[in-house]
């Protein structure tokens, strides 16, 4: 039995060595900055608009405008103040405002 075993293990260790083959392939991926400044806000205000409520994207609320605001600064302050009345309403007066704000936007 244990010459059988020793056979066993001679015979395949030579494939235990070589392993599966082949090395890791690394591959660098670029990804893109999203052009439009317009659309993450958009985004998030159609969420509302569908009656999503607000959870923890409300605390980007400033970068969205602050990025808008290099682009198109009359959008923007429609986008700060919409983004005030939405945090201020109610769940029930949310969506009627969001659906105002993408009209706005």
């Amino acid at each position: 039995m244990t010459r059988i075993c020793f056979v066993l293990l001679a015979l395949l260790s030579p494939v235990a060595l070589l392993g599966c083959g082949g090395g890791v392939k690394e591959e660098v991926i670029e990804i893109k900055a999203a052009s439009d400044p317009l659309a993450l806000p958009k985004s998030v205000v159609q969420n509302y608009a569908s009656g999503q409520p607000m959870g923890s994207e409300a605390t980007s609320f400033p970068k969205m405008v602050e990025d808008l605001r290099k682009a198109d600064p009359a959008k923007a302050d429609i986008l700060e103040k919409g983004l005030q009345e939405l945090e201020k309403a109610s769940p029930a007066e949310r969506t009627g405002i969001a659906k105002s704000l993408l009209q706005k936007l």
